[in-house]
Formats: structure tokens, C-alpha cells, sequence
């Protein structure tokens, strides 16, 4: 029997609906990590690095379809509750149409200053021609990107998580074929490497497209709809945290390869780089979880059901604190092999980076928590909340430990940072729902 956002969830009710949600987020980060991968082992450590470095700045500009597909959908969930379909309907559409518009506005931005930009950043000269031409190709295919983030969350309001997660599935399947096709079979370096991720996301973002263009059998649909600056301007300011989160967190890696430049070179931001596409995979499933969630507790706080939310907090804590505890370990135990998969051929980075992995792990164990706790009070519909958490937790925290720790423990303070700054998001998270909790009933 489907599972609607209306019902009562048990453990076996939240597991079964926000499966798809979490293997898509994990599929989605996988097939990311295969562009590493590839470019790492055929192409060199320079290219690698250079794609590193210049990503933060590619996720900024897709993080704005993210912003829009979350705080949309904590908006259309909570109209869905109060069981207005038609002007569900309409929200959704106006966001979508937004998305693409604003998509192809940001790529020619990006295209145009991806040169000095890239310079911006810290690239080297060996570095600068990989940086300009990966982020150019990628930029041209931007729009796809953004609908995918879009249509990441919207499937899983509209009832179909399963058909998101077959459409990641796909993408991610495209990827990896084209990627072996590219890089290992033609020999197209970074240019491979960009094609097929831009090639992906237009799978991943037109494959929706269609479906909720034509009539379907979810409950959102694509309909003729106009511009309402109020709906755009509270689904932004709603999913403010989760592009807080995207632009911050880019940041804080521009200032990481800075720091990681100084103290270790090329071989430093590489290191990172593994770390980076590691935890895109484990920090997945705590997003895919939120992306689950976040429709069900919107639809029960328009619904008014303060029970049900108390039910979903509660258990939602103790799946974050179990899943980030296990993350650690796995990571822990996996850190050689891991490792070894990127940088296997060349034993001094391989070093760096598996000692690098063992510092970092610690990380998971309260990330969990945190990015549950934002995306709650986005669900909320309190966006101010969401952000300040995402702002302080991946940004001020964050820069303030990446920039301190070293002065004290050198390089290691580089890959402590990021524990300090979770532990002191964690703090912020608790007080947050304390402060609340009179007014949304959630506990």
C-alpha cells in the first residue's frame, strides 16, 4: 500500500518512504565522485586538483535550484495540507519556470568571468586551463542542474520518491557510462569529465520535466500559472538555509584549498578532494533523509497535527545520532581503501590522505543531527531559523576553526576543523529547539 504524507510513520513507514529519497542523495553523490575518480587515475593529480578547486564556485551557482526546490516544497507541502491542490499547483509551476530562467542567467555569468575566477581562487598556472575549461563546459548544462535540485525534493511532495530515485538512477547511470566513455576510451580529459556530468543533469532534469508536464497520477503537475513575487520571495526566503548552507560550505572550501596551498601544496588539496567526495557520499544519506521528511512535516504542521511532529522529531533523532556513530566507524575502517581508490599511485598523498580520513571521521557523528535540525525548521516554514543554523554550522564555524586550528596544531588543525565546528553547531541546534518548542508543539 502507498504511503501518503498523511499517515501516522512508524520506524518501517519512514524507512520505506525515505529510502528512495536517500538512495537517490547517495547515487547522486556517487556519480559525482566518478568525475574524480576517472580524472584522478587517467588524467593526473593536477587536473584532479584543479576540479577541485574550482567546484565550490560550480555548487554556488547550482545551490540557488536547491534554495528554490526546498523552500518550494516546504510551501507546497504545507498548502497540500491545508488541502489546496490548484494553488499547490500553481507554486510549483511558478518555481520551476523561475528555475530555468534564472538558470541560464547564472551560466552566462559563470562562463563569461570562469577565467578569472578560477584565478580567484588560488589556481595555479599549472592548474589554470583545467579550471576554466571543466567549469565552462559544466556551466552550459546549469539549468539542468538546477531542475534536478528542483525536482530532487518536488517528487518526494508529489507522492514519488521512487520515480525520483529511478531518475537519479539514470542520470547516474549516463554518467558513469559516459565518463569511462570519455576520460578512459577518448582520451577527453577534464572536457570528458565535464560533458558527462553536464550530459547527467540533463537527464536528471528533463526527465521530470516531462512527467509533470503531462498529466500523472502524483499530486503536483505543471499548469499555466503567472509571477507572484510574495511565493517566490517565501520559497527563497523559506530555503535560504539550504543555499546558506551551499555557499557557505563553498566557501569554506575555497579557504580550505587556500590553507591546504599553503601548508601542503597541490598534494593538500588533493587530500581534500577525497574527503570531499567521501563525505558528498555519507552526508547524502543525511540529506536524502531531510529531502524524505521534510514534505511529511510540513504536511502535518499546515494539517496541525502537533502529535505527528513530536513523533518524527523524536524518532528522526535517534536515526541521525545511530546513522552519524556508524558513519564515523565506517570511516575510520575504511580509510585506507578508500583512499586508495583516488590516489593509490602515489604513496606520499595516499599517506596525507588516509591520516587526513582518520581526524575527519569524528565529523559525522553530530553532522546528522545539525542538517536534520535545519531542515526541520525549514519544513517549518521558518526559514530564519534554518539559516542561521546552516549559516553559523558551515560557515562561521567552520572559517573560524579552519583559520585558527592550524596556528595551533598546523596541518591537522586544517582536517580538525570541521569536528569543532559540528560540535559547536550542535550547541546552536539544542537551543534553537528548546527556544521553539512552545510555538510548533514539537515536543
Amino acid at each position: 500500500m502507498a504511503i501518503q504524507l498523511s499517515d501516522h510513520f512508524t520506524y518501517r513507514k519512514l524507512f520505506r518512504f525515505c529510502l528512495p529519497s536517500i538512495v537517490m542523495m547517495v547515487f547522486t553523490s556517487i556519480y559525482g565522485v566518478v568525475d574524480g575518480l576517472f580524472v584522478s587515475n587517467f588524467v593526473g593529480k593536477v587536473p584532479f586538483a584543479a576540479i577541485n578547486l574550482v567546484m565550490p564556485f560550480l555548487m554556488i551557482l547550482g545551490g540557488f535550484g536547491f534554495m528554490i526546490g526546498t523552500g518550494g516544497c516546504a510551501l507546497v507541502a504545507k498548502t497540500l495540507g491545508e488541502k489546496d491542490t490548484e494553488r499547490a499547483n500553481r507554486y510549483f509551476s511558478m518555481l520551476v519556470n523561475l528555475t530555468a530562467v534564472l538558470g541560464v542567467i547564472l551560466s552566462v555569468i559563470g562562463i563569461v568571468f570562469m577565467r578569472p575566477i578560477s584565478v580567484m581562487l588560488g589556481a595555479t598556472e599549472a592548474m589554470l586551463q583545467d579550471c576554466v575549461v571543466y567549469g565552462r563546459v559544466v556551466l552550459v548544462f546549469n539549468s539542468a542542474f538546477m531542475l534536478q535540485n528542483v525536482f530532487q525534493s518536488f517528487l518526494t511532495a508529489a507522492e514519488k520518491p521512487k520515480l525520483g530515485l529511478a531518475v537519479t538512477v539514470a542520470a547516474g547511470v549516463t554518467n558513469m557510462v559516459l565518463d569511462a566513455l570519455f576520460i578512459a576510451g577518448f582520451r577527453w580529459g577534464v572536457t570528458g569529465a565535464a560533458l558527462a556530468t553536464g550530459i547527467s543533469q540533463c537527464v536528471g532534469g528533463i526527465l521530470p520535466f516531462i512527467y509533470f508536464f503531462r498529466p500523472n497520477k502524483s499530486l503536483l503537475r505543471l499548469v499555466r500559472t503567472g509571477f507572484e513575487a510574495d511565493i517566490l520571495l517565501k520559497a527563497c526566503g523559506n530555503g535560504s538555509s539550504e543555499l546558506m548552507s551551499n555557499i557557505s560550505g563553498s566557501l569554506v572550501s575555497i579557504v580550505y584549498n587556500f590553507q591546504l596551498l599553503r601548508f601542503s601544496g597541490e598534494n593538500g588539496v588533493a587530500a581534500y578532494g577525497v574527503l570531499m567526495y567521501v563525505q558528498f557520499i555519507f552526508i547524502a544519506i543525511f540529506i536524502g533523509y531531510t529531502i524524505g521528511t521534510g514534505p511529511v512535516v510540513g504536511y502535518h504542521y499546515g494539517a496541525g497535527h502537533y502529535d505527528e511532529l513530536k513523533n518524527l522529531l523524536k524518532k528522526s533523532f535517534l536515526l541521525m545520532g545511530t546513522a552519524g556513530i556508524v558513519m564515523m566507524l565506517l570511516s575510520r575502517g575504511l580509510a585506507r581503501p578508500l583512499a586508495a581508490i583516488f590516489v593509490g599511485y602515489d604513496a606520499e598523498l595516499l599517506a596525507m590522505t588516509v591520516h587526513a580520513f582518520k581526524l575527519f571521521s569524528f565529523s559525522f557523528i553530530l553532522a546528522g543531527f545539525n542538517i536534520f535540525t535545519s531542515s526541520f525548521f525549514t519544513a517549518l516554514s521558518n526559514g530564519g531559523i534554518s539559516a542561521a543554523i546552516s549559516f553559523l554550522r558551515t560557515l562561521v564555524f567552520q572559517l573560524l576553526s579552519v583559520l585558527l586550528l592550524p596556528l595551533v596544531l598546523g596541518l591537522d588543525g586544517i582536517w580538525w576543523a570541521i569536528t569543532v565546528a559540528e560540535a559547536f553547531a550542535f550547541v546552536i541546534s539544542v537551543g534553537f529547539l528548546a527556544a521553539k518548542r512552545g510555538r510548533y508543539h514539537y515536543m
